[in-house]
């Protein structure tokens, strides 16, 4: 009795039934994406003379240096005399955000007692600012 060995096929595997899955995969993703375009109606604003730029609703900045100096506004002020700054530059302002801007040495407790100042002198919100590192 003689078997029969395995024979060698010099044929290359058939790809089709891969590239269906691919060309399927492609469709769906196609289809599920979703694509919007913003289609605006162009309008013209009319004008008033009684209209206030948003660009004039600045916050109000307080900048700390990495020795711990305070300026608000432009102008230094001592740790003492913070609590009554804030609140007189606060009530001459419509915005009454505030945004510290610290050094990144600065101490911990400096800044909850600014936070904790511009809270007291009647701030809507207090933001900090930060950089965003490099992704390089």
């Amino acid at each position: 009795m003689q078997f029969e060995g395995t024979r060698r096929s010099g044929q290359a595997p058939n790809l089709t039934p891969l590239i269906d899955i691919v060309f399927l995969l492609l469709v769906f993703f196609m289809l599920t994406a979703h694509f919007v375009k913003d289609e605006g109606i162009p309008i013209e604003l009319p004008e008033a003379l009684s209209a206030i730029s948003l660009e004039d609703k600045q916050p109000l900045e307080i900048a700390i240096t990495g020795s711990g100096m305070i300026s608000i506004a432009g102008e230094q002020v001592s740790a003492n005399a913070l609590s009554k700054q804030l609140s007189a530059l606060l009530a001459k302002r419509d915005e009454k955000r505030v945004v510290i801007r610290g050094d990144s040495e600065v101490s911990l407790g400096i800044s909850v007692k600014l936070i904790d100042a511009a809270r007291q002198a009647g701030a809507s919100g207090v933001d900090i600012v930060t950089e965003q590192p490099d992704r390089s």
